[in-house]
C-alpha cells in the first residue's frame, strides 16, 4: 500500500520534482508558486541545488544552462514572471536542452495576489514549447515526473501551468518512488545549436516546427487527456485544467448525459477532440482565463466540415475573467441547455437550494500590518513631499500604502523608478518620490536606478528596506546575507550598490524615527539629481519570529482629545470611538512607536508592565 500525505498543492508540486529527480532547482518567489522552492529549501537532506534567484529571468536562465550540461533542473515563477523571462524563453524553444526542463508557472486567475490574469498558455502557443495542465494537487505531483521524461525525450523544455486553486488547495497525495538516477553534468560544445546567432537560428527555426509532430504524438499516448464517449448523448463538454473538476461536478449536479472531453496537455488532443466533434450536436467549452481550447476546437470543427454548434467565452456565456467553479459552471449549463437553475443532488434527487446556503461576507481591504515600518515611510514621505506631488511605487506589501495617499502608480516589477524617471522627463514640475522594496530593488530595480542616474532624472528614489522579501512569503534576498536553505552567504549592501551606480545621495534611516525620517526626506526632496533614501527596519512578522519582542503601546483616555491623528495613520492597532471621542490601542499593538512620536498631546505611552 502507498504511502499517503496531506499537503499543499506546491508541496505536492515539489514532491514531484523530488520523485522525477530534480538536480538544479531555481525560481523568484511570487504567489502562487512561492512554496515549491520554500519546501524544497527547507528539506535537511537533498542532493539538488536549490536557489531563490535575483528575478525570473535570471532563474530561467540558471536552469536552462543546467539542462544545457544533461541534467534534470526545474524553474518557479508566477504567471506575470514569465514576462520577465520571455526573452530567454523564446530563444531556449530553439535550442532545446540535453537534459530535461520543466518551466513551472503558477497562473492566478481572479487576481487573488496579482496585477493581471494572463494566461501562461498563450506563452506555450507562442513559444511552440508544450504546456501541462494540472487539474489536482495529485495530479500536480504526477505530472512533474513525465514532464522530465518527455522533456528528456523531445528534447525541449515543458511548461508546466498550475493555477491558485491546485497550488495552495489541500488533498491526500498518494506519494511515489523517487527517482535515484542522477545524470552527470556534461556539457558538449556545439555552436550550431547553443549559439543563436541568426545563421544557427535559421536553422533551428524549421527544427523546431518539425517537432511540433513528435509533441503531438507524444501528448497524445499521455494519461491527462481523458475522453468518455457516452452513446446517444448529443451534448458534448470539453474542460482543461481544474475547469474538468468544475465541469464534471456541475454534469453530476444537474444530471446531464453528456460526453465528456479532460484536456490537461497542450498543444490538445486533436483526434480527441474530432472524436467528441463527430458524436455530439453542441460543444460546450469550460476553461479558466482565455479561450485557448475553444479556439482550437473551433480550428478543428472547421477543418473537419463539422457543424457543431460550439459554446464557451467567445461568443459567452462561459465567463472570460475570473475564476470558474462549479456553480459557474452548472448556471452555464443550465443556460444552455434550457434548464431550471435549482441544482438536483445526484445521490438523492431532491430539490435543493444552493442560494439559501450562501452568506454575504464583509469586505476586508487589504492592509498593512500593525506596526509595518512602511507606514511610517508613508507618513513621513507624504508630509515632506506634500499630497500634490506624484508617488509611483511597486510590487510588495508596500502596495499598500495606496491607503496612505502615497501610491499614484504600480505598473510591475521594477516600474516604480522608470515611471517616475519619465514622468521627469515629460517635463513634470511637481516633486517626485517612488517606492520600492529591498527585494523587488534587487529584482528590476537597480536598472531603474542606473538609468535615472545616468539620465539625471530629479527624482527621489525610497528603497522601503524590511530585510525581507514579506509579501510572498518571507523569503531571503541578497541584501539579508542568507540562502533560501538558510546558508550564510555575503550581504549585498544596497548603500554601496546605490553609490556604485552614481548615486550623489544615499541617505538611511530608521522610519521609526520620524523626526530624522523627515529631516532626511526634506534634503533629499531638495537635492537637484536623483536622491535614495534607504528606510530600514525588520518586518514586523519576521522580527516577531525572531524573538524581537517591544512593549505595546496605551493611550491614556484623560489625555485623548479625540483629534484622530493616530487613528489617521491607518494602524489596524489604533481604534476610535465615536460615542465617547476617544481613541484606544488593541491587542494587535507591536510596540512600534510610531502613534505616539504622532501625539501632540502625551497621551500615548508604553505600557509600563
Amino acid at each position: 500500500m502507498r504511502k499517503r500525505e496531506y499537503m499543499l498543492g506546491n508541496a505536492a508540486i515539489a514532491r514531484g520534482i523530488v520523485e522525477g529527480g530534480g538536480q538544479v532547482i531555481c525560481g523568484y518567489p511570487g504567489t502562487p508558486s512561492s512554496e515549491i522552492i520554500g519546501t524544497l529549501a527547507a528539506m535537511e537532506e537533498r542532493n539538488f541545488h536549490v536557489e531563490w534567484s535575483v528575478n525570473e529571468k535570471v532563474a530561467l536562465e540558471v536552469a536552462a544552462g543546467a539542462a544545457m550540461t544533461g541534467v534534470r533542473s526545474v524553474v518557479t515563477m508566477k504567471h506575470v514572471g514569465l514576462n520577465v523571462a520571455a526573452d530567454p524563453l523564446m530563444t531556449l524553444a530553439y535550442t532545446g536542452v540535453e537534459g530535461s526542463m520543466i518551466i513551472i508557472v503558477a497562473d492566478d486567475p481572479s487576481c487573488h495576489s496579482s496585477q493581471n490574469e494572463q494566461d501562461t498558455r498563450r506563452y506555450s502557443q507562442f513559444s511552440l514549447i508544450p504546456c501541462l495542465d494540472p487539474s489536482s494537487p495529485q495530479e500536480a505531483k504526477d505530472m512533474i515526473p513525465y514532464a522530465f521524461k518527455i522533456s528528456n525525450r523531445l528534447q525541449i523544455p515543458v511548461i508546466f501551468r498550475p493555477t491558485t486553486r491546485v497550488s495552495h488547495g489541500k488533498s491526500d497525495i498518494e506519494i511515489g518512488p523517487v527517482n535515484g538516477e542522477r545524470p552527470v553534468a556534461d556539457f558538449r560544445k556545439d555552436l550550431e545549436r547553443w549559439v543563436m546567432v541568426p545563421k544557427n537560428a535559421r536553422i533551428r527555426h524549421p527544427r523546431l516546427l518539425e517537432l511540433q509532430k513528435d509533441i503531438l504524438r507524444e501528448l497524445k499516448n499521455s494519461p491527462w487527456n481523458e475522453l468518455e464517449i457516452h452513446e446517444g448523448a448529443r451534448v458534448g463538454i470539453i474542460a482543461s485544467g481544474i475547469a474538468s473538476v468544475y465541469a464534471k461536478e456541475a454534469i453530476i449536479r444537474k444530471g446531464i448525459d453528456a460526453s465528456f472531453l479532460k484536456i490537461g496537455t497542450y498543444p490538445v488532443p486533436e483526434n480527441s477532440i474530432r472524436t467528441i466533434l463527430e458524436d455530439t450536436d453542441r460543444i460546450i467549452v469550460f476553461e479558466e482565463m482565455e479561450a485557448v481550447v475553444e479556439e482550437q476546437v473551433r480550428i478543428i470543427a472547421q477543418e473537419a466540415g463539422s457543424n457543431v454548434e460550439i459554446i464557451g467565452k467567445i461568443k459567452g456565456p462561459v465567463p472570460r475573467i475570473f475564476e470558474l467553479n462549479t456553480d459557474i459552471c452548472a448556471d452555464v449549463l443550465a443556460e444552455v441547455l434550457g434548464l431550471e437553475r435549482n441544482d438536483v443532488p445526484a445521490d438523492t434527487g431532491e430539490d435543493f437550494d444552493y442560494d439559501a446556503c450562501r452568506i454575504e461576507l464583509p469586505m476586508r481591504p487589504p492592509v498593512m500590518c500593525p506596526g509595518c515600518s512602511h507606514r511610517a515611510t508613508f507618513h513621513a514621505m507624504k508630509k515632506v513631499f506634500g499630497k500634490d506631488a506624484i508617488f509611483p511605487s511597486d510590487i510588495g506589501c508596500y502596495t499598500l500604502g495606496i491607503q496612505s495617499g502615497t501610491v499614484d502608480t504600480t505598473l510591475c516589477m521594477g516600474g516604480s523608478i522608470t515611471v517616475a524617471s519619465g514622468m521627469y522627463q515629460a517635463g513634470e514640475k511637481r516633486p517626485i518620490c517612488c517606492s520600492i522594496g529591498d527585494s523587488t530593488f534587487f529584482h528590476t530595480g537597480m536598472n531603474g536606478l542606473l538609468n535615472a542616474i545616468y539620465n539625471k532624472a530629479d527624482i527621489t528614489v525610497t528603497i522601503v528596506d524590511n530585510r525581507i522579501t514579506a509579501m510572498t512569503g518571507h523569503q531571503p534576498n541578497p541584501g539579508m546575507g542568507r540562502l533560501a536553505t538558510g546558508e550564510e552567504t555575503v550581504e549585498v549592501s544596497l548603500e554601496a550598490l546605490c553609490r556604485g551606480m552614481g548615486a550623489g545621495f544615499v541617505e538611511t534611516v530608521d522610519p521609526y524615527d520620524l523626526e530624522r525620517t523627515e529631516e532626511v526626506f526634506k534634503r533629499a526632496k531638495d537635492y537637484k539629481g536623483t536622491s535614495v533614501v534607504i528606510t530600514r527596519q525588520l518586518c514586523v512578522i519576521d522580527a516577531k519570529r525572531s524573538g524581537i519582542r517591544r512593549k505595546p503601546f496605551v493611550i491614556d483616555a484623560e489625555k485623548c482629545v479625540g483629534c484622530r491623528l493616530c487613528v489617521n495613520l491607518g494602524c489596524p492597532a489604533i481604534e476610535f470611538d465615536a460615542s465617547t471621542g476617544k481613541a484606544s490601542v488593541n491587542s494587535m499593538c507591536t510596540g512600534c512607536g510610531v502613534c505616539a512620536r504622532l501625539c501632540r498631546f502625551d497621551a500615548i505611552a508604553e505600557v509600563k508592565k
